[in-house]
């Protein structure tokens, strides 16, 4: 990967109806940088807004997904820094995309990156994927709405081992425990798994996914 390279590689599904994000630094494991968000999230933006696309799918392709934060980047920011370019809002604009979102993941979801996983609507994963939020090992919490996701997703006491422990989830675990909403079959690529769903999702009128993503969302934070 050069300096010109994309933080995030965007493609189109044969059909054309499904939006395929990958997020693209590999040699990072595809740390989730500035930089990384502001792409994401522009595509994303675009994506709302244009009616040729009916879903989403965000992937790290079939080897990582993101293995959390920037931590160099993080360690050269100030809290005073972080809190006046409002650095959440990245990751709020991701939650607010009004279409359905599939995330396909491979290899590490670890802290951001098992958050950003989290904010999809569906999630596809290898049975060998590793879901984890470490961040208290660096005498941190996770930061994005991950605790409480993950609460209402696999329940209070699992959640609690995960953010107080760090116990890391197997894919086949996180599909058992509900936090997956697929699994892929052997040799399988996530990537098309999750592309074969989001083609499902594309299927159905847009209207109806969105009042049904709407809806959904409202329930679980009106807990």
């Amino acid at each position: 990967m050069t300096a010109s390279d994309p933080f995030v590689v965007k493609s189109r599904s044969p059909s054309g109806r499904v939006l395929i994000l990958t997020l693209n630094r590999p040699k990072a494991l595809n740390a989730l940088s500035d930089g990384l968000f502001r792409q994401l999230n522009a595509y994303l933006a675009e994506a709302d807004d244009d009616d040729t696309v009916a879903s989403i799918v965000i992937t790290g392709g079939d080897k990582v997904f993101a293995a959390g934060a920037d931590i160099k980047e993080l360690g050269a920011n100030t809290f005073a820094a972080a809190y006046s370019r409002d650095a959440l809002s990245s990751w709020q604009r991701v939650a607010a995309i009004r279409k359905p979102i599939v995330a396909g993941v491979a290899g590490y979801a670890l802290g951001g990156g098992c958050e950003l996983a989290m904010m999809a609507d569906l999630l596809v994963c290898t049975p060998t994927a590793v879901f984890g939020l470490p961040e208290i090992n660096l005498g941190v919490i996770p930061g994005a709405g991950g605790t409480q996701r993950l609460a209402h997703l696999i329940g209070k006491t699992r959640t609690m081992d995960m953010v107080l422990n760090d116990r890391k989830l197997s894919g086949k675990e996180a599909y058992d425990f509900g936090l997956a909403s697929g699994l892929t079959k052997e040799g399988e690529s996530v990537v098309a798994a999750a592309t074969k769903v989001a083609e499902q999702l594309a299927t159905k009128g847009a209207l109806a996914l969105q009042a049904g993503k709407e809806a959904v969302n409202a329930c679980e934070w009106k807990r």
